[in-house]
């Protein structure tokens, strides 16, 4: 089996990408620029090619007998490498199709958490205390893991810990052995028109599921803030489970030390620098389970107080919660209100200004619209240098924007 993956080097395909290849199979792949998930791929001996996609590479690779091409959600359906796909023949897929082939494959139980936010902090921590508990899991996760590759498969590996993802339908693809539900509120309204739908889907979601968890007792784990406790009640009784199932006889406070030392993933309060941290929240409930992290992190760390830089992802989306920021930044000392980072929109939608957000907050008199040039970066330095933690929410390109200057 050859597969072709177009997309491959994101958090989204990377992961899959790498798990696929440790299990043997031949993999390659594309993408347009160096993804998070890059250098992993190239460590696991991946042929990627970086650059304009024009399909010249896939038709090589075509040569060499790849009969299967898999691609993101983004791709479109006229994009060089999908007319080149269908000229050829070869069988066509998103990632569902390629997951649900290796759980078969590989005869695996799927551990699949869902949910509006936080699954992908609960997945990389059922990862963490598996790994380090030695239980036999394979896994694909969409962040970076500073522990981990963020995919993984070897030779006796029983189980895989799955993030599943809402969007585009694609946890419907699956019959986990386990469903670990942390939140669902409302989400992705270019894909589920209504919330009624959208609630139907994680429904439908976990009548598909042989076991299901979604409630917890979190008291025992002392990390910074209540949804990070929450994500690791959950992520403890889904250890459980599969230590039971293997028989093993480990604590629960084996399980709850390990989960306590759970050092984080990237992009959910990655510490970038002393005091500055970023972090993909991008919806009003994730910026409150932000915030109040971010909070406790302040008091811990001995800080001033708490700067957030947020850039909001969407405009579509942000129709649909602009009402909900209302008290989403509560506890801010300062907000820095950035433009929307624009995609997948439905242009007769206008485009919302920082302004329009602020203007809703019960706490605007912190906030202002912001740009991101060095006149951010300056007043992200001075408040740092005054001791305070500086917060960057996004799930676009201001990410690499503050990387770029830390460095």
């Amino acid at each position: 089996m050859k597969i072709y993956i177009s997309g491959i080097s994101g958090t989204g395909m990377g992961p899959l990408a790498l798990m696929a290849a440790k299990a043997g199979i031949s993999v390659c792949g594309s993408d347009l620029h160096e993804g998070a998930i890059y250098q992993e791929l190239v460590d696991a001996g991946v042929d990627v090619k970086i650059g304009e996609q024009d399909g010249e590479f896939l038709k090589s690779k075509i040569e060499d007998g790849v009969e299967w091409f898999v691609h993101t959600s983004a791709l479109p359906l006229g994009a060089p490498e999908m007319k080149i796909a269908k000229e050829a023949g070869i069988r066509i897929s998103k990632r569902d199709n390629l997951t649900e082939f290796l759980v078969e494959k590989l005869g695996l139980k799927m551990v699949g958490v869902a949910g509006t936010h936080g699954k992908t902090t609960t997945t990389s921590m059922i990862i963490w205390t598996c790994i380090r508990l030695g239980l036999p899991v394979s896994y694909v996760v969409g962040t970076t893991l500073g522990f981990a590759t963020s995919g993984s498969y070897k030779d006796g590996d029983k189980y895989f810990i799955y993030e599943a993802d809402e969007y585009d339908r694609n946890f419907l693809k699956f019959h986990p052995w386990l469903a670990v539900i942390v939140s669902v509120s409302y989400d992705h309204p270019d894909i589920y028109k209504t919330p009624e739908e959208y609630v139907a889907a994680f429904e439908q979601f976990k009548s598909q599921s042989e076991m299901i968890i979604s409630e917890c007792n979190f008291e025992d784990f002392k990390l910074a803030g209540e949804a990070r406790r929450f994500d690791a009640g959950l992520a403890f009784e889904a250890v459980k489970k599969i230590v039971k199932n293997e028989g093993l006889e480990i604590s629960d406070d084996e399980i709850i030390k390990v989960l306590n030392e759970f050092p984080g993933v990237g992009r959910r309060f990655e510490k970038l620098a002393d005091g500055i941290y970023t972090d993909y929240a991008h919806h009003p409930e994730e910026i409150k389970a932000t915030m109040d992290v971010a909070l406790d992190e302040m008091d811990i760390k001995g800080k001033k107080g708490v700067v957030v830089v947020y850039q909001p992802h969407q405009n579509t989306r942000q129709h649909e919660v602009q009402d909900l920021y209302y008290d989403a930044f509560i506890g801010a000392t300062r907000i820095f209100w950035l433009p929307t980072y624009l995609t997948r929109e439905d242009e007769s939608l206008p485009i919302l200004t920082p302004m329009d957000f602020i203007n809703g907050l019960n706490n605007a008199e912190v906030a202002e619209p912001a740009e991101m040039n060095d006149e951010l970066w300056n007043e992200i330095s001075k408040y740092n240098n005054d001791g305070y933690l500086v917060i960057l929410m996004t799930a676009g390109p201001a990410d690499e924007w503050l990387r770029k200057k830390i460095a």
